[in-house]
């Protein structure tokens, strides 16, 4: 193999990427986090956001995950995502129709329960929209 890391992310519906990579940036619940070659074995779910691909070459690939588990081994880095897409394949249009539907059902909550998970939504999803426009420089309100 390659020096580097070997990179692989799947999709329910197929397997998006599978290469060697010199390192990956992922998206983690706790925090954004970096794995290189002879990284530590660790597992760690994932929050909505963007995989940044950085190849052996020094060219960064991105892509759309929206959740999912990464899996750190000794054969690389696996990444098992609900929904995953290359950056090209990333709509904003369609993220800003899932914004305006999370407040509206923000506005619907009537219990302390369902205010707080649609709230956490809603934050979710504008921190999106904001790495979104950081990354392809877009603006999305």
């Amino acid at each position: 193999m390659a020096e580097g890391i070997k990179i692989d992310i799947v999709s329910p519906e197929h397997l998006v990427l599978s290469e060697v990579a010199r390192a990956v940036t992922v998206p983690g619940t706790e925090g954004y986090f970096t794995v290189m070659a002879d990284h530590a074995p660790f597992m760690s779910t994932l929050r909505p956001g963007f995989i940044t691909v950085s190849g052996n070459d020094g060219k960064a690939d991105i892509y759309f995950v929206r959740g999912g588990f990464a899996d750190v081994s000794p054969e690389g880095l696996t990444i098992l995502a609900e929904e995953a897409s290359s950056l090209a394949d990333f709509s904003q249009a369609e993220l800003e129709e899932q914004i305006r539907q999370a407040q509206a059902e923000l506005e619907r909550a009537e219990t302390h329960e369902d205010r707080t998970y649609a709230q956490e939504l809603v934050s979710a999803l504008l921190n999106l929209a904001i790495e979104a426009g950081q990354i392809n420089g877009a603006h999305i309100h």
